[in-house]
C-alpha cells in the first residue's frame, strides 16, 4: 500500500468501541445505528454509495459495493458485525469502552470480537475506492447488526428480505488467522470453514408455592432446578471426530503424542483434561463434543415464598450431523425421573454449517499469507460459536472466517478474550489485516 494504514484503522476501531453498541439479545438493544452512522460517514468520504437497512429501530446495517467490470467474475463480500456483547466492568483493568491504546494495543469490548476486522475491512475498502480501484470482480462491504444475538435483525434478515444487496460468490467474516506454531516448526493459520449448530432453549421447572418458613417436604421449583443443573453439568457426551477436525489436526503437524489422542475418540477427553494449554484444550473438546452449558437461572418472587416456577437457560452447541431432535432426546435422558416436571422450550435450532476448502479463495489467501509468514500454511477449523457466515453457507456461498494477526496474539489469549475480560488487539494485527484485504481485492478479483 502507498502508506501505512495503522493510524487510520486504529482511530476507526477506537471510535467503534466507544459507541458501545451492546447487544443483550432484546430487540431494542444494540443500537448499531451509532456504528452504522460512523461507518457511513467514513465511507461516504471516499465517494462511495451505501445502502442502509433497518428492520427494527436502531438496528442498522450498511452495504457498500465497488462494482466489477465483468458480470461473470466473482463477487467477494467482506462482512463485519458492529454489535458487541455485554460486559462486567469489574473484571477489567481498563474502561471497556474507553478504547485506550496501551503498549501498542487497543483495549475495549469488541476489540477482538469483531470490531477489529470490521474496522480493517472498512479502511481497506475506503482506500481502494480512493485509489479508483476497479477489477473484473465486485468487492462488497457489509457492516451488519445483531450478530451477537443470532442475526435476526442483521444477516438473517438481509439474506431473506434484501438478498440482492448482499449477493456474493464468496464471503469472509470472523475470525481465524491466529498464528499457531506447528509440529514442523512453521506456522499454521486457522481458517474458519464451518461452525457448530446452535440449540438455545429454556427449561421451565414447575413446583408448588408455600411459606418458606416451612421448607420440609415442599415442592420447591428452585431446588428442582438445582438438581437439573447438576445433572446437565455432569453429562459427558462421547467424542465425535468429524472431517474438519481431522483435517485440522493432520494439517497442524502435531507430534504423535498429541495427534494420536486428538484423533482417538477414546483418548481425546483425557488429553483435553491434562493439556496445559487451556485455550486449546477447551477448543479441542468443544470441537469434538456436543456441549450443554447452563447459563442463566431465574426463580422466585419473594424471600419467604417457596418458588413454584424456575427457568434455566441453556446454550447448546451441536456438531455436524446432529439435530435438535437428538438434543431433546439427550436432555430428556438426562432429566430422567424429572422429565415430567420440566418443559423444554426451544429458542433457536440452527444446524451446523461448513464450506468447502478446495476453492480459489483458499488458494489466494494462502499465497498472500505466505508473503507475510513464509513458513505458514492454512488449516481448516470449526468454530464452536455462531457467526453470520452460516446464513450464506445455507445459500451455497463458500464462507470463511479469517483475519491476519501478529505473532503477539497467542491462540490461548485470543480464545480467552472472546466475550471475556480485558479484550484487546495489537495495532500490528490491525495493519496486517488491512493490508490483507487490500491485496486480496487485487489478487482475487483481478
Amino acid at each position: 500500500m502507498a502508506d501505512d494504514p495503522t493510524g487510520e484503522v486504529t482511530d476507526l476501531l477506537r471510535e467503534l468501541i466507544r459507541n458501545g453498541c451492546v447487544n443483550d439479545g432484546t430487540a431494542a438493544s444494540g443500537q448499531e445505528v451509532r456504528n452504522a452512522d460512523l461507518l457511513t460517514s467514513y465511507l461516504e468520504g471516499g465517494g462511495l454509495d451505501l445502502e442502509r437497512f433497518e428492520p427494527e429501530p436502531g438496528r442498522t446495517s450498511i452495504v457498500a459495493r465497488i462494482e466489477g467490470q465483468d458480470s461473470e467474475a466473482p463477487t467477494l463480500l467482506l462482512m463485519g458485525h458492529t454489535d458487541v456483547v455485554p460486559v462486567s466492568p469489574q473484571g477489567w483493568d481498563r474502561d471497556p469502552f474507553g478504547a485506550e491504546v496501551v503498549d501498542g494495543e487497543v483495549w475495549g469490548r469488541g476489540a477482538v470480537d469483531m470490531l477489529n476486522l470490521t474496522a480493517t475491512m472498512a479502511v481497506a475498502f475506503r482506500r481502494l475506492a480512493d485509489r479508483g480501484f476497479r477489477s473484473r470482480g465486485t468487492l462488497a462491504y457489509l457492516a451488519v447488526a445483531d450478530e451477537e444475538a443470532l442475526g435476526r435483525h442483521g444477516a438473517e434478515w438481509l439474506t431473506e428480505h434484501a438478498p440482492d444487496a448482499v449477493a456474493a460468490d464468496y464471503v469472509i467474516t470472523e475470525s481465524g488467522g491466529i498464528p499457531m506454531p506447528s509440529g514442523d516448526g512453521g506456522l499454521r493459520l486457522p481458517v474458519i470453514v464451518g461452525e457448530k449448530g446452535t440449540y438455545w432453549c429454556r427449561l421451565v421447572i414447575r413446583g408448588t408455592p408455600g411459606h418458606a418458613s416451612q421448607p420440609l417436604r415442599t415442592d420447591n421449583a428452585l431446588v428442582k432446578a438445582a438438581e437439573v443443573v447438576r445433572r446437565l453439568a455432569g453429562h459427558r457426551p462421547p467424542a465425535v471426530l468429524h472431517d474438519v477436525w481431522r483435517r485440522f489436526v493432520m494439517g497442524m503437524g502435531f507430534p504423535e503424542e498429541w495427534s494420536g489422542p486428538l484423533l482417538d475418540p477414546a483418548a481425546i477427553d483425557r488429553f483435553c483434561d491434562e493439556l496445559p494449554f487451556v485455550g486449546l484444550a477447551r477448543q479441542a473438546h468443544a470441537c469434538t463434543h456436543l456441549t450443554i452449558a447452563p447459563t442463566v437461572m431465574q426463580a422466585g418472587v419473594k424471600t419467604n415464598v417457596i418458588p413454584d416456577h424456575a427457568e434455566v437457560q441453556l446454550d447448546i452447541r451441536t456438531l455436524p450431523g446432529q439435530s435438535g431432535t437428538e438434543v431433546r432426546t439427550v436432555l430428556e435422558d438426562l432429566l430422567g425421573d424429572m422429565v415430567h416436571d420440566v418443559e423444554i422450550v426451544a429458542e433457536s435450532d440452527d444446524d451446523s454449517t461448513s464450506s468447502p476448502i478446495e476453492t480459489p479463495l483458499w488458494d489466494v489467501l494462502e499465497g498472500l499469507c505466505r508473503r507475510v509468514y513464509p513458513d505458514s500454511a492454512l488449516v481448516p477449523f470449526l468454530t464452536v460459536g455462531a457467526t453470520d457466515a452460516r446464513f450464506f453457507r445455507r445459500l451455497g456461498v463458500p464462507s470463511y472466517g479469517f483475519g491476519l494477526f501478529s505473532r503477539r496474539m497467542s491462540f490461548d489469549q485470543y480464545s480467552a478474550m472472546f466475550h471475556g475480560d480485558n479484550e484487546r488487539v495489537d495495532v500490528e494485527s490491525l495493519r496486517l489485516s488491512t493490508d490483507l484485504w487490500d491485496a486480496l481485492a487485487h489478487d482475487f478479483l483481478a
